[in-house]
């Protein structure tokens, strides 16, 4: 599986484009998952992840240039909860076409205080009753929402609908966040089938959460699935196999 490495982003165009802003282009390289960011030495306003496989929206470094990002056409389902805190100056963010479930998945977004231009066009969300309201209730500085300025009139329906006792009582009832990912869900069934100790489990966990890739997620799930429990650098690239053992984990027979 093709990975966002420090190599391909130091060799992907770069570029002053029409609005003056420069340009990282990382469209259409197959990536599932955002990494290696450094690199870019926060040196870009705008950075392009266009029909790429990402599922999370993570793993920035705190890039105080930037202000755009696209990322249509990808798989989104999850993102990274100090978004705001990384990209300080975040104004535009375009995730046509991805797969954000729950209204209340764009909660986090809350953290980016200059987002304004917002897109979520093509995802499960926007079907839900009150999208819109519920969108421009909690993202208060967004100024147009899918192509679409947001009226004051729109602002005091939304206030009035989400205010208040009863407005408290609807944002929790329709504001749930999603699931997560089926992998993360299949490493914690195969925890409870294979009766882990708290301290393998976690090491699990932390394995899941801290993956990379979607192939590296599956390659731990074929591991616990064979009793093995992967040691804390089993991912390291830098380290050789034979320092990087995996664990075997006596599993316990049925009755």
């Amino acid at each position: 599986m093709v990975r966002l490495t420090v190599e391909s982003i130091e060799g992907a165009n770069e570029f002053l484009n029409t609005c003056k802003q420069r340009e990282l282009s990382l469209r259409n390289m197959q990536i599932p998952a955002i990494e290696n960011l450094g690199v870019t030495r926060d040196r870009h306003d705008l950075i392009d992840f266009t029909e790429n496989n990402i599922r999370r929206l993570e793993n920035f470094p705190r890039l105080v240039r930037l202000e755009t990002l696209l990322l249509h056409n990808n798989r989104i389902q999850q993102i990274q909860k100090n978004i705001g805190q990384q990209l300080p100056n975040l104004k535009t963010l375009a995730l046509t076409n991805n797969n954000l479930q729950e209204l209340g998945d764009i909660d986090v977004l809350e953290s980016c205080p200059k987002l304004e231009y917002l897109i979520l066009q093509g995802n499960p969300l926007t079907h839900k009753q009150h999208y819109r309201l519920y969108v421009i209730f909690k993202l208060k500085s967004v100024r147009v929402l899918d192509f679409r300025r947001v009226k004051l009139a729109e602002r005091q329906a939304a206030d009035k609908l989400f205010k208040g006792k009863k407005g408290a009582s609807l944002r929790a009832k329709i504001g749930k966040k999603s699931d997560r990912l089926p992998e993360e869900i299949e490493a914690e069934q195969g925890i409870k089938k294979n009766n882990l100790p708290p301290e393998e489990a976690e090491r699990i966990r932390a394995a899941v959460v801290n993956a990379k890739s979607l192939e590296e997620i599956e390659m731990l799930n074929q591991m616990l699935a064979t009793g093995k429990i992967p040691d804390k650098d089993w991912n390291n690239p830098n380290k050789k196999d034979a320092d990087t053992p995996i664990t075997d984990t006596p599993m316990e027979e049925d009755g």
